[in-house]
This record gives structure tokens, sequence and C-alpha cells, in this order.
């Protein structure tokens, strides 16, 4: 080998060296125009149609997950915390500076608070009932406002059949990261109708949805890892019997 032939080896060597540590050091994939799909689970190289569905079917089969970020309705905004799965969850909401609990096992649910929650919600200075539901697992009678308007945070299919919908034309938006992991993000009217982050590593499970018309933004994590819920305590709970008051 000549000296020429032995300097140009080196150099290869060295951009090689190079490219790896750039790689490895921010997350990005590829140098001199490789795949960045490569090593992937391929779904970036798909139609943004076909990743919305690809998604959704991976998020409808998962047996869990844990959701938190913020959602507006109504008008008002909630942050959440919720780990669910398809016979329950729990978790923390909270909206208007008031913070709860949600429980749910089943059709039962449970909502938990303090007693200044439950003076707010009552508005006619009842701090007897205030006191007596404040720091309990109140049951939520189904037939109660309260209940249609509280179980659907602790509902995994409803919740998730509800956001995960990009709206308007669908298209592609590059390659990204979230929490370390490897994304591909699709959007609806350029981002307008909303933004979703999914996974290019196994299951492209959805990781990021900023909702349209900034209705917030939600992180999904541990797909699939299963959790326990069960019933509090028979002398945590108050079952109210009557129609909750909430605000």
């Amino acid at each position: 080998m000549t000296a020429i032939s032995r300097r140009r080896t080196r150099r290869t060597a060295l951009a090689g060296a190079v490219c790896a540590l750039v790689v490895t050091g921010t997350g990005l994939t590829g140098c001199g125009g490789d795949d960045p799909d490569a090593g992937t689970n391929g779904v970036g190289k798909l139609q943004p149609g076909q990743i919305q569905s690809r998604t959704r079917t991976a998020a409808e089969a998962a047996e869990a997950v844990h959701l938190s970020g913020s959602v507006v309705t109504s008008g008002r905004t909630y942050t959440l915390d919720m780990r669910l799965k398809s016979d329950g969850g729990s978790g923390s909401v909270t909206s208007q500076g008031m913070a709860f609990r949600l429980l749910r096992i089943g059709e039962r649910l449970y909502l938990k608070a303090d007693a200044g929650f439950w003076n707010q919600a009552d508005g006619d200075g009842d701090t007897g009932a205030a006191d007596k539901l404040g720091g309990k697992f109140v049951k939520v009678p189904q037939g109660d406002p309260a209940y249609k308007k509280f179980s659907g945070f602790t509902d995994k299919d409803v919740l998730l059949e509800g956001l995960l919908t990009l709206h308007g034309e669908l298209a592609t938006d590059g390659h990204h990261e979230q929490a370390g992991v490897r994304t591909i993000r699709i959007t609806g009217d350029e981002g307008s109708g909303g933004t979703l982050d999914v996974s290019l590593e196994g299951k492209p499970y959805p990781l990021r949805l900023a909702r349209a018309g900034g209705a917030g933004t939600l992180r999904f994590s541990d797909w699939g890892q299963d959790f326990a819920v069960k019933a509090p305590a028979s002398g945590d709970t108050v079952d109210y019997g009557k129609q909750l008051p909430t605000s």
C-alpha cells in the first residue's frame, strides 16, 4: 500500500468514527445520505394515513398505558396523570387549581379530593358534607352527571378513540425524538389539525400528541406495562347516596 493510499484509508476511518460519534451523541440517524429509517420498525416509510392507522391499532391492542399532559374540553383545561387499561384506571386530575384522584374498577368509579374541592363544588357552604367527603374515595353513582363527566378520563379505549385522530389533510413532518426514542411525526393540516409522534422503535405506539386548535398536549409511555387496580378499603370509602356536587 502506498503512502497516499494509507492516508486515504486513515481519513476514511476517521470520517466513519466521527459519523458514529455524531449519531450516538445526538440521536440522529445517518451520515452521508444513510437511510433514517434503517433499523426501525419501518412505519416511517409509510403514507401518513397508514401511519395513523398503524398507531391506532397498536394503541388499541396494548394492555395498558401511562398518559400525562393537558386536555382542553368545553373551555376548561384538565391536567392529567393517568394509568389506564381496559378494565380500569387510576391517577390524578387538576382543573382550575383544584386537584382530585380518580379510580375506576370495572363499572365502579371513585373520586377522592380534599374538603376544599367539595366546598367549591357544592357552593352552598355545607362544610359538614365537605368534611365528610374530604380525603375519602367517594363512590360515584352511574346515573350521576359526574360519572359521565369523569369516567372517560379513566377509560383507555374511550379516551384514546377520541384523541388519536388528526384533523384535515395528513402529512409527515420528518424524524424526531421523544424521551430518547426515535419517532416519525405526522400532522393534520400542517399542524393546525394536530401533530402526532409515532415510535420508530418496537411497536408503532403514539408517544406525543399535540391536539388540534391548541386543545392540549399529551405524552404516552409504559405501553403494555400492566398494573393493579384494587378497591379502596371500606373505611376509606364513602357512598354519597345522592347526586354529587361538581363544579
